[in-house]
């Protein structure tokens, strides 16, 4: 068994037990089981996906970093948002916010822009998890 706890700058949003977790690393989805050897990563935006019990549940993550040592899974995230907590509205005004932003600096160099992609894989992911998909 796992301990998944994931905090954000403003609140601890999850500590629980966990049976798998599959988290969206900088470079691809990494999958946690009991027994994993230590890691420490950069997150990307997207959503994390734990179970416990046969149970799943989804949380959509906005960037951070991951620890795993001796079967704890720590998440620090820039944002964590359950599906009931995601307010669609903010979050299509957060997407098209950083698409016109994006599109208005298509000529600075891609480094410049990173932030920009970051919020809007932020916000993909919260309309993802609040549509169920």
């Amino acid at each position: 068994m796992l301990r998944l706890e994931i905090v954000t700058p403003e609140k601890k949003v999850i500590d629980t037990e966990a049976d798998s977790v599959t988290v969206p690393t900088a470079s691809g989805d990494a999958g946690i089981l009991p027994s994993h050897a230590p890691l420490v990563s950069a997150l990307r935006p997207g959503i994390l996906t734990y179970t416990n019990r046969g149970t799943s549940e989804r949380i959509a993550i906005g960037g951070g970093f991951l620890e795993v040592s001796n079967d704890k899974v720590s998440i620090l995230a820039d944002s964590a948002d359950l599906a009931a907590d995601i307010n669609t509205d903010a979050a299509r005004l957060q997407r098209e916010e950083a698409e016109r932003a994006i599109a208005a600096a298509s000529t600075q160099p891609i480094e410049e822009t990173e932030n920009l992609r970051d919020q809007l894989e932020t916000a993909n992911a919260r309309l993802q998890l609040a549509a169920g998909k």
